[in-house]
């Protein structure tokens, strides 16, 4: 799945964008607007919103001279799968804390950083995930490991994006704060905490 626009798997190049911007406002906008906010060409954006007004997902409303407005008509029976499409990115962070919070050993933190977090991957991009294990819990601990496994075999299923696991034990977390590997000023900058303590809390500068 492309982690910058996950609507890309079903929708257009111009009609994915479009339709995102639609969504995220109940404003009815010009369609040099809708081309700005989108990153679309003015004429490929009059082009897709001609054809999805066509279909009647998209309303038109003259508002005088030569403008239009455009609006997302959000009684059509197409609504609600664009609006999922358009949020696919937090829908799987939404499903991977679900599954994080079923585990068996609950993390004292988990983070998405990387790419996927930013939202700027692509169909290669892999889905960077933090762990903290518990203190008491091996690295090899068959249940731990069965854990992390299954949540990379699942997130593969749900984006044909791999998993990229990193993790630190918990009783190592101070020397994790003092030398700030690169991988903790990313978590901390651009992390989404998936489970347990914020990253702040967790890997915030020692005082």
């Amino acid at each position: 799945m492309d982690m910058s626009s996950p609507y890309a798997v079903v929708l257009s190049p111009a009609e994915g964008p479009i339709l995102a911007v639609l969504a995220g406002t109940t404003k009815a906008l010009s369609g040099r607007e809708v081309a700005r906010l989108s990153g679309v060409s003015v004429n490929g954006a009059w082009k897709a919103l001609h054809r999805l007004a066509e279909h009647g997902l998209v309303l038109e409303e003259p508002a005088g001279g030569n403008t239009t407005l455009y609006a997302l008509n959000r009684d059509h029976m197409a609504h609600e799968a664009i609006a999922t499409l358009t949020r696919l990115r937090s829908i799987l962070v939404d499903r991977i804390r679900e599954k994080v919070a079923s585990w068996e050993i609950p993390p004292p933190h988990a983070s998405l950083f990387g790419s996927t977090a930013r939202g700027d991957g692509d169909t290669r991009s892999d889905v960077d995930l933090f762990f903290v294990r518990p203190t008491g819990v091996g690295e090899e601990d068959v249940r731990w490991r069965s854990q992390l496994d299954e949540l990379a075999e699942v997130i593969w299923s749900w984006t044909g994006n791999r998993a990229s696991v990193a993790e630190m034990p918990e009783d190592e977390l101070a020397s994790l704060r003092r030398d700030r590997p690169p991988i903790v000023e990313e978590v901390m900058r651009d992390g989404i905490t998936l489970a347990g303590e914020p990253a702040s809390s967790v890997l915030g500068r020692l005082r």
